[in-house]
């Protein structure tokens, strides 16, 4: 195993920042309808930033340690600085080259955080079906 491939199954069998928020300022889904993982990723914002980022979910070990990655990269960013992030930024932060269906693997945790700031910023706390989901007061 290279030096990526051990950060990989670290976050994979430790992850970081697993778990669930009580009032997230914005919570979002996505499932990978081919092998069936899921991840949902809960945010809290304060001015502008994202102070506390966690994942939930289940998958595969890319889908999952991706997760657990991009919330140690995330904390402290901007909104605007997390909506720029893209598949290269994901492919350099594991350092593994991937074939088109482990790609879509390593984006879901992305694509899940891309879509709760798109909400947030228009004033949905959540894109899941979730009763506490309510828009913001404001």
């Amino acid at each position: 195993m290279n030096l990526y491939q051990h950060t990989l199954m670290d976050h994979y069998r430790n992850p970081r920042n697993k778990g669930t928020l009580d009032n997230p300022d914005f919570s979002s889904g996505q499932i990978n309808p081919s092998c069936g993982d899921e991840i949902i990723m809960q945010g809290c914002i304060t001015n502008n930033q994202v102070t506390r980022l966690v994942f939930d979910g289940h998958g595969c070990v890319i889908t999952q340690a991706t997760a657990s990655m991009l919330t140690e990269a995330a904390l402290n960013k901007s909104i605007e600085e997390l909506a720029a992030l893209d598949k290269d930024f994901v492919l350099a932060m594991i350092g593994m080259e991937l074939g088109p269906t482990r790609i879509r693997c390593a984006l879901l945790p992305l694509e899940a955080l891309h879509t709760g700031l798109a909400n947030y910023t228009k004033g949905n706390t959540c894109s899941i079906a979730q009763s506490s989901c309510k828009p913001l007061k404001g």
